[in-house]
């Protein structure tokens, strides 16, 4: 039997490595990080964002999570990201899985997971 893409990406520990740094790389990136620098000032609230990112993806690529934040659209909402950002973010992860060397087929498998969701992020 294969193994789930949750598996592959390292369980909870590597799914929490793997937006740990994505998350730094979106605040070291230019293009990006006036969205993601305020919330140095607010580490309790950075925590809640990661641990929510965490369990979101966790559920979504077949993991024993439970994830209790809002949909796409309502977290998304009033945000106006573009595709230009949409397409920096998703480059920033994937330099995280680079970081965390996963593999090309689960790097594929997240690629796919990100572009199903632009719809609901973008122009929210």
């Amino acid at each position: 039997m294969s193994k789930s893409l949750f598996e592959r990406l390292g369980g909870t520990e590597g799914i929490t490595c793997i937006v740990d740094d994505t998350v730094e790389t979106h605040m070291n990136n230019p293009a990006i990080s006036a969205r993601f620098i305020p919330y140095k000032e607010q580490p309790e609230r950075l925590a809640v964002i990661k641990q929510h990112t965490v369990d979101f993806f966790s559920a979504g690529s077949g993991g024993p999570a439970n994830y209790s934040g809002r949909d796409m659209p309502t977290t998304h909402t009033g945000m106006n990201i573009s595709p230009g950002e949409y397409m920096h973010v998703i480059d920033d992860i994937f330099v995280a899985l680079d970081k965390n060397a996963i593999d090309e087929d689960s790097k594929k498998d997240v690629l796919y997971i990100l572009w199903s969701l632009k719809g609901m992020v973008i122009s929210q």
